[in-house]
């Protein structure tokens, strides 16, 4: 395959190892741990890794002899920058404890292994992937494992191979079906362990034991590539308003960090917007006065950044979204429907408020409500022009104060979605850096007899070579959610910390950025260069840790 010049100078970059992982590994096991929430009917669901200590890895001069061991690999999910260097530090971390051992990458997610599709994943594939973007080494796939039948349909090929662990690499919905397959697994005493790693560019998969996911680094930085130099064009021209929609379908940590490295005029935090109760017209004044405000100063230009799920968090949506959810996963006769009568049908069979809101919706909104769900019965929000409805919203307002005397500008708008441009993006230091040695955790797990763990590495803010490896079991992030229409167990989601430093920063500072033209260009990653450029740890977790 053609390579660019910074593939092949790329290729050549060695990733940074914790200490405790570049010798002799032990184990040192912690107290038991429980669940986040409803910690009796977790631990009734997984009575076999319910409760399992946190584990840390520690250098010794100890050596150990490892048999080899077959191990399988499942990339699920949407791609997040640094997928590849966790099976390159997985596939360096099970040879190093012994050369025989063998990698098996199910192909196209975790449909590979219900449906045996997989190749066997030797040194000249993993060199040729190496520091890259992409999950293209054996590609994803948004398959849930969560039926008995597919469990023990893949059991058969995990058979077949001698394969005697599986690392799935996944958000926080496939580390769920990882947990559930680990204690399935664990139940019959198939003898396959289940290890999981955190991804997801959105960067809701955390917690203390969780730092980060991966992928968030590289995203937030290549969207604040982008975000910049719309702002210096923004602020060229001076003519245009920027309604620009971010990833991040249940948590608003990329809008929130984007905000930190760039300083827009604006930035909705969806968390706030439902715990202050807002209401889509609150939203549309705020941004409404901020534009006037600068109209003031002759500034008619600016940028408003939005999280991809904030219709989801405007508590009077969220509560037709719930029932819109309900409703088309019971009425499977919905999809017959001629299309010029689902509004009335859907009218007819909402409660009263909602039913209300959603005829007061426009028509194109309202259709997209309706769309197919993902596979974990969720609204599409990305496929919701939240950022045209916005600023479609802005526009009549500023009509209405324009005809009132309140407002003298100019209002002209431009939309962008930043989404799929930063999810293979080629990863930063810090992601290839994590995601290398979250691949090696993951095989010391293994090596160490564990399942239903997931691999922790900590510390991130400090230099790789003082970051505490480890690993915790999933059961701790459970709690129970209504996910189509049942209680499941699911890992719960990390929103924006309302009380925490990076949120409080950005309060600190947005009414500055709002009226000041404060714009930062951050530019692109760089990977050569002094460290305090290459090497910097997303705001974020800076702030988060107090550096």
């Amino acid at each position: 395959m053609a390579k660019s010049a910074l593939q092949i100078a790329r290729a050549a970059y060695q990733p940074k190892l914790p200490k405790s992982l570049t010798g002799n590994v032990r184990i040192c096991e912690g107290k038991a741990t429980e669940s986040v929430a409803d910690q009796e009917e977790i631990k009734k669901l997984f009575p076999n890794t319910y409760g399992l200590p946190v584990v840390q890895f520690e250098a010794t001069e100890d050596a150990a002899d490892y048999p080899a061991i077959n191990v399988g690999v499942i990339l699920s999910g949407g791609q997040a920058p640094g997928g590849h260097n966790v099976i390159a530090g997985l596939f360096d971390g099970i040879k190093k404890m012994n050369p025989e051992s063998r990698l098996f990458g199910f192909l196209l997610g975790p449909g590979g292994l219900v449906d045996h599709n997989y190749k066997e994943l030797t040194a000249d594939i993993i060199d040729e992937y190496r520091n890259t973007g992409g999950f293209d080494m054996i590609g994803s796939g948004r398959t849930k494992l969560e039926k008995k039948e597919q469990f023990d349909k893949g059991l058969e090929i995990l058979k077949a191979l001698n394969i005697k662990a599986l690392v799935i690499i996944g958000g926080d919905d496939s580390n769920t079906n990882a947990c559930v397959l680990a204690e399935y697994y664990k139940s019959i005493n198939a003898g396959v362990q289940v290890i999981g790693c955190p991804k997801t560019i959105d960067g809701d998969l955390k917690n203390d034991m969780i730092e980060t996911s991966f992928g968030f680094d590289t995203a937030c930085k290549v969207y604040s590539e982008v975000i910049g130099n719309i702002q210096r064009d923004c602020n060229s021209a001076r003519k245009y308003w920027h309604f620009i929609k971010l990833m991040g379908r249940s948590a608003s940590h990329i809008a929130l960090e984007c905000a930190l490295q760039v300083q827009p005029n604006i930035c909705i935090i969806s968390e706030e917007v439902e715990a202050n109760n807002r209401s889509l017209d609150d939203i549309v004044t705020y941004i409404a006065e901020v534009i006037a405000k600068r109209a003031e100063h002759s500034d008619n230009f600016g940028t408003v950044l939005i999280p991809e799920g904030l219709i989801e968090f405007i508590p009077a949506m969220k509560s037709l979204i719930a029932e819109l959810n309900d409703l088309l996963a019971t009425n499977t006769d919905f999809i017959h429907i001629k299309k010029s009568h689902q509004r009335e049908f859907i009218i007819s069979k909402l409660s009263k408020d909602n039913a209300a809101i959603y005829e007061s919706l426009p028509s194109l909104v309202a259709k997209q409500l309706t769309l197919d769900r993902d596979p974990h019965g969720n609204v599409q929000v990305s496929q919701i022009e939240t950022e045209k409805l916005l600023s479609d919203m802005v526009g009549r307002k500023l009509a209405q104060w324009s005809e009132e005397g309140k407002y003298v500008g100019k209002f002209s708008a431009l939309h962008h979605f930043f989404g799929y441009e930063g999810r293979c993006a080629a990863p930063s230091n810090f992601d290839t850096n994590y995601c290398y040695s979250l691949g090696y955790v993951a095989a010391a797990l293994i090596a160490n007899g564990k399942t239903g763990y997931m691999a922790s590495v900590r510390n991130t803010v400090a230099q790789p070579e003082e970051w505490i490896a480890g690993g915790i079991p999933t059961t701790m992030m459970m709690n129970i959610e209504r996910r189509n229409g049942e209680m499941k167990p699911v890992i719960k989601k990390a929103l924006v910390d309302l009380n925490g430093n990076p949120f409080k920063a950005f309060v600190a500072n947005r009414d500055k950025w709002a009226i000041g033209t404060e714009f930062v260009y951050p530019g692109p990653i760089q990977y050569f260069g002094p460290s305090e450029v290459c090497d910097q740890p997303s705001k974020t977790l800076q702030l988060e840790q107090g550096k």
